[in-house]
């Protein structure tokens, strides 16, 4: 949230600082903190005792840095890797919350979560070495993740004898960027944080300089933006319920206000209602504004659970959608494969996603737009997302709370990526499915048996697709309705497009998973025989289908096994260096942690297949 108002009481103004590697981050921070009395006695004591391999500051004088770098690896490399927050009271009675962002290129993740939250940036440039790619890069962080104001820091003036001309170059190359990304609040101030210049108070060094100190940029701070005029949205965290039949609605006010009796509606389903309370500890509000926690009470019954978004009506009513366009930075160290599905968190709502297209890649330094298939770690690239049900989410210009999403790895539980989004698709709205007369009931009556995906996995060579033609003989002679999508097969007509990479084996998981759900729904026994190497993607295709219809099936059958077999000659190829996506030798294959069935691909095949059909069968 932005703060507003410079009195004792108002929210928090979270200040992020930023720039590349040794340009006086944590010095700077640490200087701030201690002459404004915001670091306890025994830390000052501390950084005056203590020194880094390497330092030059004399014992007995404080180290400033000291006083932010939080992780041991820090200390002793001499830089900033995770972020270090620390509180800071203004002269004026604000609180500030400072998170200094680590400055290496491959800890660009680290610095996005930090500005993630940010009012202010503080953006330092060394005066001796000028603005380099980093510099551009936290600028651009700073800018997609909806940083209004900027403060450039030209620090260590003192080595370039506090020139005025090095100042002036500086800033203006920083200037052009941060306009071309449409920052609308740009400052610039000299200072030197080892030398205290212009750092909490005015320097006699720079008489050329009339501006304030970094203290006094920060206390006389208001926000670009009235958070006022924004619409209201008000997520719900979780529902009250107290004697008397009260029945609220509690969250954080993260956009816009709100007043009893304004009429609000409930985005996720469209109902309207009247707001009749604004509850708090201390007693009902008239209105409640950004930042404060409430419990709501409407003027009726409404179906609101937890994660819904409660918001304004009128022009300003967020309508669900199930497709956005959105930009991504790209956090994990494994690479985005589009086609996979995750789970997309914003607030406390959590949907499975797929990432369908990534339409480029951004060069942070020059803002050109690359065209990309793969986002790698740190990258920051314009994607489309597809949500596997409506959601409401702003524009993340409109709102950081209801804009903003983390992407989760569905196995790992690791956050992927940091989104923002930029709009809903209008296909969101323009795609209507149609509801038939004849329905997936009414085919299952009359073949005379319910569908099933059998989803058969395993190395190459291990046996699936014998099995499925040996399973599918013997339960077409039963008059049950099979089909059988073999990888293969599918790869010489729907997938032919693809290749052998992990992204594009996401992509063929998830058209064939779609396409067995079509064929479930009419009624069918549909064996999938396919490698689908990875776990991550098996589980996209499982969570399609609701409980009962998926039969995951693995394969065991060894690599030496396969190897001998070879029945396509494939690992042949892998061994002579001419396949090395080749799976089970090039590539990984990830085992199922929790199959429905284990077969394995040696032995008697028609006992296996009595063991496969028992199951498909319910016997």
């Amino acid at each position: 949230m932005s703060a507003t108002g410079t009195t004792t009481g108002t929210p928090v103004l979270h200040l992020v600082t930023c720039g590349s590697v040794d340009d006086g981050k944590s010095t700077l921070i640490g200087r701030l903190l201690a002459e404004t009395n915001s670091v306890p006695l025994d830390q000052l004591e501390y950084a005056r005792r203590t020194r880094r391999g390497g330092s030059t500051i004399p014992i007995g004088d404080v180290d400033f840095s000291l006083l932010t770098d939080g992780l041991e690896a820090e200390r002793e490399q001499g830089i900033t890797i995770d972020v270090a927050y620390r509180h800071m009271n203004l002269p004026n009675g604000r609180r500030v919350l400072i998170a200094d962002a680590p400055g290496h290129e491959q800890y660009t993740r680290n610095m996005a979560v930090a500005a993630s939250n940010g009012d202010v940036a503080v953006l330092l440039v060394d005066a001796a070495r000028g603005v380099r790619p980093q510099t551009h890069r936290h600028l651009t962080v700073c800018a997609l993740m909806g940083v209004k104001t900027v403060i450039i820091a030209v620090n260590k003036m003192d080595l370039v004898d506090y020139a005025e001309p090095v100042f002036n170059e500086i800033v203006s190359v920083v200037e052009a960027t941060a306009a071309r990304l449409g920052v609308p609040d740009v400052r610039a101030i000299p200072m030197s944080a080892g030398a205290g210049d212009n750092v909490t108070a005015p320097t006699a060094h720079m008489h050329w300089y009339s501006g304030p100190s970094l203290l006094g940029a920060l206390s006389g701070w208001e926000p670009v933006e009235d958070n006022s005029a924004k619409p209201f949205r008000f997520p719900v965290q979780f529902i009250v319920r107290a004697d008397g039949n009260f029945r609220g609605y509690a969250g954080t006010v993260v956009s816009g206000e709100v007043s009893k009796g304004d009429e609000v509606v409930v985005a996720d389903s469209g109902r309207t209602a009247v707001i009749d309370r604004i509850v708090t500890y201390g007693g009902d509000l008239q209105t409640a504004v950004t930042g404060q926690a409430v419990t709501l009470t409407l003027d009726h019954e409404v179906d609101v659970t937890r994660g819904d978004l409660i918001a304004a009506t009128g022009p300003t009513l967020v309508q669900p959608a199930d497709r956005f366009s959105a930009d991504l930075v790209w956090l994990a160290e494994e690479p985005l494969a589009h086609g996979r599905s995750y789970l997309l968190v914003s607030g406390s709502r959590s949907v499975p996603a797929t990432v369908t297209n990534v339409r480029y890649r951004l060069d942070v330094v020059s803002g050109h737009e690359h065209s990309a298939r793969l986002l790698d770690m740190n990258d920051v690239g314009r994607v489309e997302i597809a949500t596997d049900r409506p959601i409401p989410m702003d524009p993340y210009s409109t709102s950081r709370d209801t804009g903003g999403f983390l992407l989760v790895d569905r196995v790992t539980a690791d956050t992927v990526a940091a989104g923002l989004t930029r709009h809903a698709m209008r296909r969101a709205f323009n795609v209507v499915p149609h509801t038939y007369d004849v329905d997936h009931d009414a085919r299952v009556l009359m073949m005379g048996h319910p569908g099933k995906v059998v989803w058969l996995t395993g190395l190459p060579g291990s046996g699936k697709s014998s099995i499925a033609d040996a399973a599918v003989r013997r339960l077409h002679a039963l008059g049950v309705h099979t089909y059988v999508l073999d990888g293969d097969n599918v790869r010489a007509g729907l997938n032919k497009d693809l290749g052998f990479t992990p992204e594009d084996r996401a992509e063929n998981v998830r058209r064939v998973a779609e396409v067995s759900k079509l064929m479930l729904d009419s009624g069918l026994v549909v064996f999938v025989a396919l490698v689908s190497p990875y776990r991550s993607d098996r589980l996209s295709a499982k969570a399609l289908f609701e409980p009962g219809e998926f039969l995951e099936v693995y394969i065991d059958t060894s690599v030496d096994v396969c190897a001998e077999r070879d029945p396509k000659g494939l690992y042949a190829k892998a061994a002579a260096g001419s396949l090395p996506n080749m799976t089970g030798m090039g590539q990984v294959y990830e085992e199922p942690e929790h199959p429905d069935l284990v077969l394995h691909g040696v032995g008697d095949i028609e006992a296996t297949v009595t063991q496969l059909t028992a199951v498909i069968l319910g016997e």
